[in-house]
């Protein structure tokens, strides 16, 4: 049986496990002790360590044939270091990791003034924290490229499920930008993300990237007036972009100044995922209704 190593062992990563630990020994990179104690009663091998200190990831040399990468980068600078040194301790071992997943973000190709976006699109990220994950992954290709390593990089939107719902925002009353100003944005039900992983274990093509979304092309407006339609809240108010930065954080203008529309058929052909949730209201709705 072979050995997985889940480094960013989150939701995502957790709504894959019963899948995994019938197919794989799985072990996973963990910061906190009571976080181990958790993961071993889903059948899961902890392993202490920390991705900001390279000391404490030694035991990771060689311990892994695949790894699943979704530890988010810190949260400052242009680079991350964090996948640095992970990468640094993989190579160190004598039997090297032949395949790898990551979990990264469509923020990587900054703003394309709503046009389709595919793959092969030129990466230009706007915000530091796209920028430092163009680190990761031109980090990832590298040691994929030096060490022999088959890559699939999974470039995902906005993730929601019932405990990532933007709820707080609507009970705020917290504006949206108005329909001439707005911009498209992009979803996919973690679930579904979740599958997308699991399957480019087996069937990612070496240094491939996959957007990972599913198929609505909503304007963000839209798609808070859909929730707050699903969940009987007001819909938000419609303000000008310059009206709205003197309501919302920075980080928040940051998402309401790109506009991009993903393009999925190559998630559907190469790793013929089929979407549980292709359209996001329709999630919504499955939420408040308790069956996801």
């Amino acid at each position: 049986m072979k050995n997985i190593l889940i480094v960013g062992c989150g939701d995502v990563a957790q709504r894959a496990l019963p899948w995994l630990t019938r197919r794989f020994r799985v072990l996973a990179l963990v910061r906190r002790p009571e976080a181990a104690t958790a993961l071993r009663a889903q059948g899961v091998t902890p392993i202490l360590g920390n991705l900001d200190s390279l000391r404490s990831l030694r035991r990771l040399a060689g311990i892994a044939d695949i790894v699943l990468h979704s530890a988010p980068p810190p949260d400052h600078g242009d680079d991350d270091p964090r996948t640095r040194r992970l990468l640094a301790a993989l190579g160190r071992g004598e039997s090297l990791a032949r395949s790898l997943v990551y979990i990264g973000t469509s923020g990587v190709y900054g703003d394309c003034r709503g046009e389709r976006v595919t793959e092969s699109q030129p990466l230009k990220p706007i915000t530091g924290r796209a920028r430092r994950r163009v680190a990761a992954e031109q980090r990832l290709r590298a040691f994929a490229r030096r060490q022999g390593s088959r890559l699939a990089i999974l470039r995902a939107p906005g993730i929601y499920a019932a405990d990532r719902l933007s709820l707080e925002r609507l009970k705020r009353g917290d504006p949206v930008l108005i329909a001439e100003e707005d911009v498209f944005t992009n979803h996919v039900h973690a679930d579904d993300l979740a599958r997308a992983m699991m399957l480019a274990i087996f069937r990612g093509r070496g240094g491939r990237a996959y957007n990972v979304n599913d198929d609505a092309s909503l304007k963000m407006g839209d798609y808070y007036d859909g929730m707050a339609d699903v969940f009987a809240l007001p819909r938000p108010p419609r303000m000008s972009r310059e009206a709205c930065a003197q309501h919302l954080s920075p980080m928040t203008m940051s998402f309401m100044s790109e506009s991009r529309r993903l393009d999925n058929a190559r998630l559907k052909n190469e790793l013929r995922v089929r979407l549980r949730w292709p359209q996001v209201i329709p999630g919504l709705r499955a939420i408040r209704d308790g069956a996801i």
